[in-house]
């Protein structure tokens, strides 16, 4: 049975549109908790946009189910992940010009420097997941490279203009989910997924975990933290 992972950032969005300190994206995290979900994700982006250094050194010492920590591959991200010490790290491109992360990490042109840093992290003792298009190709390089993990971005399927596309798009998620499991690598999705669209990818099957943020803050705001969580991990159990 898949799992939910909720990512609270868009909580601190909120916050920092007034430099305030409400709302907490650390008691939003307890609360979707106590909703069910099987994980926390904060990204910690470096122009630290949404969640700050604060935030993770909360949820490192309050969060009780496992702390996945996004982040870009960079010598101050991997220094914090160090001191920090979350449960799991996942590497994500970023671009300081980008409303949200756009896609996948190129695995194939920064093998290099992605070894590295998963080689650091592992040291320490914490796991390792990639961020990924559904490209077998970069899947592959995950794996060469030592990865634990791979998250695919289900961006694609999430924004699908009609019907065909979507088709398209779900059969590249299924067989990039199928290539993951059959490389022992752990495989988790996300990005864009919602209250409507899920469905379709959960009935693949493969799927670990989904970290699912914006649909659930979204939500949130109309109808509570613990109802949108609730809501969500019935969906993404099958219900």
């Amino acid at each position: 049975m898949a799992k939910l992972g909720v990512n609270v950032d868009h909580v601190a969005t909120v916050r920092q549109a007034r430099r305030t300190t409400e709302p907490d994206p650390v008691t939003a995290a307890a609360l979707a908790e106590l909703a069910g979900a099987d994980s926390i994700t904060v990204h910690l982006r470096e122009d630290r946009r949404h969640i700050q250094d604060r935030d993770v050194e909360l949820l490192r010492r309050t969060v009780k189910t496992r702390l996945n920590l996004e982040m870009a591959a960079t010598d101050e991200m991997v220094g914090i992940a160090l001191k920090t010490l979350p449960d799991c790290v996942t590497l994500v491109p970023e671009r300081r010009a980008e409303l949200t992360t756009e896609g996948g990490l190129n695995v194939i042109h920064h093998r290099q420097l992605l070894q590295r840093q998963i080689e650091l992290l592992r040291q320490g003792g914490i796991c390792v997941s990639l961020f990924v298009d559904p490209d077998l190709e970069q899947i592959k390089a995950s794996h060469r490279i030592g990865a634990d993990y791979v998250e695919i971005h289900t961006g694609g399927y999430c924004d699908a203009v009609n019907a065909e596309l979507r088709r398209q798009e779900l059969a590249r998620l299924d067989t990039a989910i199928r290539a993951g499991r059959k490389l022992g690598l752990g495989v988790n999705a996300g990005h864009g997924l919602d209250y409507r669209n899920l469905r379709a990818v959960v009935a693949l099957g493969g799927v670990e975990e989904f970290n699912i943020g914006h649909s659930i803050v979204a939500r949130a705001v109309l109808v509570g933290m613990e109802q949108a969580v609730r809501e969500m991990v019935a969906l993404v159990r099958g219900g």
